[in-house]
């Protein structure tokens, strides 16, 4: 417990001290917990893109694939690749000195990223990678600006830039940006591309929380226990005081 608070407080440190930057509009994502689908796929996703630098130490194999309907074999063969055991946490093998290295600090932990940026800040900034020569690795990003990622998915999504059309503004032709834009050579359509970072987003969203949906169905029950229990009580204290007056 102790250490998932800590990792929350990690992250909201990172957010302050990392992404101070101007507002950006955040799109809002398709978040569906109940749809098993999108899920396995964004756990696919993970496990083939983010992995490699991205650890959730506070999240078991085990418990991933029972609550998202993976059979335990099908799991082990398609979503675990350096002879871990189904109840280990899903963690890399990066050493967090080479990582400093690598990257000038180390990737963070994504266990609780969902709760502390939120799911439509990851939505948007999946979606807003665009090629910038001057950076490390060849691209920038408009909601977290300077940072110091790879465009992991850009193979699915190809290479985003920016892009500009001409437009008549206080009656002269200026160059005005339109947004980001993909060069057509990934994998994936715009549309395709979008619906994979939405899965991720929401695998992201179930780990974050994964009792988010039993929490609701509880609280749901509990609120109608307790008006039905009000009712009864009631109707108790109308019959036991009827004759006092």
């Amino acid at each position: 417990m102790m250490k998932n608070l800590f990792s929350v407080i990690a992250l909201v440190a990172s957010s302050w001290v990392m992404a101070a930057g101007p507002a950006v509009h955040l799109d809002k994502a398709p978040i569906d917990l109940k749809d098993k689908a999108s899920l396995q796929n964004g756990a696919r996703i993970f496990q083939n893109y983010c992995l490699g630098c991205h650890q959730m130490q506070y999240q078991r194999y085990v418990r991933t694939f029972r609550d998202l309907d993976i059979p335990e074999d099908v799991g082990m063969e398609n979503l675990m690749f350096t002879g871990e055991k189904v109840g280990d946490h899903i963690k890399n093998n990066m050493a967090t000195k080479d990582a400093e290295k690598w990257f000038g600090a180390a990737p963070p932990d994504l266990t609780n990223v969902a709760r502390v940026r939120g799911p439509d800040w990851l939505y948007t900034y999946m979606r807003s990678f665009y090629a910038d020569p001057s950076r490390p690795f060849g691209v920038n990003n408009e909601v977290f600006p300077m940072v110091g990622m790879p465009h992991v998915l850009q193979e699915l999504q190809g290479t985003p830039r920016k892009t500009y059309e001409t437009r008549l503004v206080d009656g002269e032709s200026k160059q005005v940006y339109v947004g980001i834009k993909a060069d057509g050579t990934g994998e994936l359509s715009a549309e395709e591309y979008d619906r994979t970072v939405a899965d991720l987003v929401n695998y992201l969203e179930y780990v974050g929380e994964p009792t988010k949906l039993e929490s609701r169905e509880l609280g749901v029950k509990v609120m109608v226990f307790l008006l039905i229990f009000f009712v009864l009580a009631y109707l108790l204290k109308k019959e036991y005081w009827k004759d006092v007056h």
